[in-house]
C-alpha cells in the first residue's frame, strides 16, 4: 500500500508541460486533502520524505557553480481560506529529525518566522524592556528614603 501511495505522490507532484501549459498537482493535492501532511505524520511517516521533495524542483543545469531551485511552499504556509495552516505545528508535534531538517521544511519555518513570527517576538521583548525599565526606576526611587526615619504622608506618596 505504502509503494501505491509513494507512486502517487510522485506522480501528483512531477512537473510536466506539453506546447501550451505546465501541469503539476500540488495544487490538486492539497485542495482534495488539505490534511495531508498531519495524514502522513499519523499514517505513513514515511511518505513525508516523498512528499517534500515533490514540493521543490531542481534545475538539471548549472551557472557558475550553482543550481535552480524552485519551493513550491505556499499550501504549507496558508490554507485554502488565506489562514494560518497547521502544517509546522503538525511536523513538530510529529518530532522526527530528519523530517523537520529538510529544505522545504528549513524555508517555509524560516519564512514564518521572518515575515509573520519576529515582529511579535521583538515587539513582546521591547514591551518587556519598557516595564522592565518601569519597574528598575520605581524600585530606585524608593530605595532614595533613609531606613528608620518615619515619613509624612507626601513623601510616601
Amino acid at each position: 500500500a505504502l509503494h501505491s501511495a509513494r507512486a502517487m505522490i510522485v506522480d501528483l507532484l512531477t512537473i510536466r508541460a506539453d506546447r501550451d501549459v505546465y501541469y503539476y498537482g500540488c495544487d490538486e493535492l492539497f485542495t482534495r486533502h488539505p490534511d495531508i501532511i498531519h495524514r502522513l505524520c499519523k499514517d505513513a511517516p514515511t511518505l513525508l520524505w516523498t512528499l517534500l521533495d515533490g514540493l521543490l524542483w531542481r534545475s538539471r543545469l548549472t551557472f557558475q557553480a550553482q543550481r535552480r531551485v524552485n519551493y513550491y511552499v505556499k499550501h504549507l504556509i496558508q490554507d485554502l481560506d488565506g489562514n494560518f495552516s497547521p502544517n509546522l505545528e503538525w511536523l513538530v508535534e510529529h518530532s522526527d529529525p530528519k523530517i523537520i531538517r529538510h529544505s522545504t521544511v528549513i524555508l517555509f519555518s524560516d519564512v514564518l518566522w521572518h515575515r509573520v513570527a519576529s515582529y511579535k517576538f521583538i515587539l513582546s521583548k521591547i514591551y518587556f524592556l519598557l516595564i522592565l525599565g518601569v519597574f528598575i526606576t520605581g524600585q530606585s526611587a524608593l530605595l532614595n528614603h533613609k531606613l528608620g526615619e518615619s515619613q509624612t504622608l507626601g513623601e510616601d506618596i
